[in-house]
């Protein structure tokens, strides 16, 4: 059995009374707007989760490392954590695709689809962070000190392209891909 996308999932657990105001003319727009932003919130919620439980991990390495007195890798390890929680505090603060009466781009049903699904591919690179820092923990475990310069970089990459699709975010959403 498969999971159901996040939309899918809130549009089939209304109730009788939510899905009857749907006929309501001018609400049915609005509900299907309200609807996408839930599922979207839902996505980044579940993103966010995931660098938390990353920055957990690489917290369990930061100590390892100061442990180890590996002291040349302390410092780098501790300005990883921060950008990590800096990119994690930015995707959970995001907007949810709202836009004012009197704005000059709307925020419709499209547009909230492009958001969506733009977060939900950005859930593979929060995927490729966590496995990162769980083998870079698994080496400091290990013993393995020797690869903690290229664990580093890594997870320094990954969170950087992280970062730089989800800056990109906006302009997808409005239709204008780069």
């Amino acid at each position: 059995m498969t999971a159901k996308p996040p939309l899918e999932k809130i549009q089939t657990s209304e109730k009788t009374l939510e899905r009857l105001t749907l006929n309501i003319p001018g609400f049915r727009g609005y509900k299907l707007r309200e609807q996408r932003r839930e599922a979207d919130r839902i996505v980044r919620d579940h993103i966010y989760r995931a660098l938390e439980q990353s920055r957990d991990n690489l917290t369990s390495c930061f100590q390892a490392l100061n442990d180890a007195k590996a002291s040349e890798l302390v410092e780098p390890m501790n300005r990883l954590i921060a950008k990590l929680d800096r990119v994690a505090e930015k995707i959970n603060r995001a907007s949810y695709g709202y836009s004012g009466f009197f704005d000059a781009i709307k925020v419709e049903e499209p547009e909230l689809d492009n958001m969506l699904t733009y977060d939900t591919q950005l859930m593979d690179l929060a995927r490729k962070i966590d496995e990162a820092g769980n083998s870079f923990k698994a080496d400091l475990t290990q013993a393995k000190i020797e690869t903690a310069r290229t664990n580093q970089a890594t997870l320094d990459s990954l969170i950087s392209n992280l970062e730089s699709a989800f800056d990109q975010r906006k302009t997808v959403i409005e239709g204008v891909k780069v």
